[in-house]
């Protein structure tokens, strides 16, 4: 499913940009077409011709991958590594995340704002030192609170 709808998922969830003059419509037709950096980050995705070997295999591993939790982590990790788009990849990656959760039987989850720089900090550790290993314990911590009814996120007061 996440390898034929992806593509849709991107185009919903940024056709408002498109309409705000953010992006443009070409931007949402397709993988990247140019080089992308990460703000505040040493990695430095693939180029974007290597983005359209990357992402057929990416898919693979992913189908191919019995373990929820390692579809889950995995698949999150190369995801916002290749980074196939222009924009948006790290809220398409959380999306593809929960995707891969609720099919594992794991309660959808957030990133919560006040847990973005250790959130980053994983992803770093995983793209530029080759250690997925707080990344794993990250995303764990997120579901176990989901488990136990604990709220991930504060919820602001109305």
């Amino acid at each position: 499913m996440a390898e034929a709808d992806h593509g849709a998922w991107y185009r919903e969830m940024f056709a408002p940009s498109v309409t705000a003059g953010l992006l443009r419509p070409a931007d949402l037709a397709g993988y990247r077409n140019a080089p992308v950096y990460i703000r505040r980050s040493m990695h430095v995705p693939p180029s974007s011709e290597a983005v359209r070997d990357a992402m057929p295999v990416f898919f693979e591993i992913l189908a191919e991958e019995p373990e929820p939790p390692v579809r889950v982590v995995l698949g999150h990790f190369i995801f916002v590594y290749i980074h196939p788009y222009i924009d948006g990849n790290g809220r398409i990656g959380r999306f593809l995340m929960n995707v891969m959760l609720a099919a594992g039987g794991y309660p959808w989850t957030v990133v919560p704002l006040e847990r973005r720089d250790a959130y980053r900090a994983a992803l770093e550790e995983a793209s530029v030192r080759q250690n997925i290993v707080p990344c794993a314990d990250f995303f764990a911590q997120l579901v176990k609170a989901g488990f136990r009814g604990k709220p991930v996120a504060k919820v602001p007061k109305a």
